[in-house]
This record gives C-alpha cells, sequence and structure tokens, in this order.
C-alpha cells in the first residue's frame, strides 16, 4: 500500500513541468552539501508517519486481520536561490527569487484533495514548515494527511 501511494503521488507531481527532479525522499539532501544528487527545482516525497487501528476480522483477506490508517505524507519542495527579492532588484532578478513559491501552489492544486489509490482518502494539507540551510537551497516541506481504509 504504501509502495503505490508514493508511486502514485510521483506520478502526480511528475505532471508539473517547472519540477525537474521528482522522487522519494531517500534522504538527497543530507550530507551531500554543496551538491545534492537532485536537479532543481526538486519534489521529495515521503510518508512519514503512519498510524493503524483494528477494525475486525475478513478471513477471505490476507491478512485477515483488518485495520484503518492514517498517515502524514510530506512533499519537500526545493530550489537554489541564486538570486535576490529586494525591492530594487530587476522584476526578472525578482520573479526568479520568488518561483520557490509558485512551485508550492503548483503541487498544492495537483495534490489537495487528489486520491492516490482506491484505498486512501483525499491528501488534505495539515502544515508547511521552512527548513534553514546554510548552502543556498530554499527549501520548504509541506505535510499532507491521508485516510486508509480495509487494509
Amino acid at each position: 500500500m504504501s509502495k503505490a501511494i508514493l508511486e502514485s503521488i510521483e506520478n502526480r507531481l511528475s505532471e508539473i513541468s517547472e519540477l525537474k527532479y521528482v522522487d522519494e525522499d531517500w534522504g538527497q539532501l543530507d550530507n551531500y552539501s554543496p551538491n545534492p544528487p537532485t536537479k532543481f527545482p526538486f519534489g521529495l516525497i515521503d510518508l512519514t508517519n503512519i498510524s493503524y487501528s483494528n477494525i475486525g476480522i475478513d478471513r477471505t483477506l490476507t491478512p485477515a486481520n483488518r485495520q484503518n490508517a492514517t498517515g502524514t505524507i510530506t512533499v519537500t519542495i526545493g530550489n537554489i536561490k541564486i538570486t535576490n527579492s529586494s525591492a530594487r532588484a530587476p522584476q526578472g532578478q525578482k520573479n526568479n527569487a520568488w518561483a520557490i513559491w509558485d512551485l508550492i501552489e503548483l503541487v498544492h492544486a495537483k495534490l489537495h484533495g487528489w486520491h492516490p489509490t482506491n484505498l486512501a482518502g483525499a491528501l488534505i494539507r495539515t502544515g508547511q514548515q521552512r527548513v534553514i540551510r546554510d548552502d543556498g537551497i530554499q527549501e520548504y516541506r509541506i505535510t499532507y494527511s491521508i485516510g486508509l481504509t480495509n487494509v
């Protein structure tokens, strides 16, 4: 189930042509500074937390013990910020500097309210957090909740 969800989200985000790299987050941003193994801008996907509750037994299925689940999907959006967004910067430079916000909106439009598999509920955005870095990569983590039935 987890693999199907991650693959479905990866395929969905791959439809955003502005993202040059979309993959499962396997640590591409960890200890690779200044050259992480990604292209920019990127989207990284991870199923960061799942909680299960038992709902009974269905002896026609394997495993017979059935569960519902709620989980957290984290989508990390990042880009190299090589231009500033100062009020006195040239407009083209400012547009490039603000590009990550457009990416965040594109990702949100693709994922919020969408069902990645037939056993999954809709992805619902629950949070957004900036990651402070010292290598020029602008990074934001957007979290979505998801419900799964009869797994």
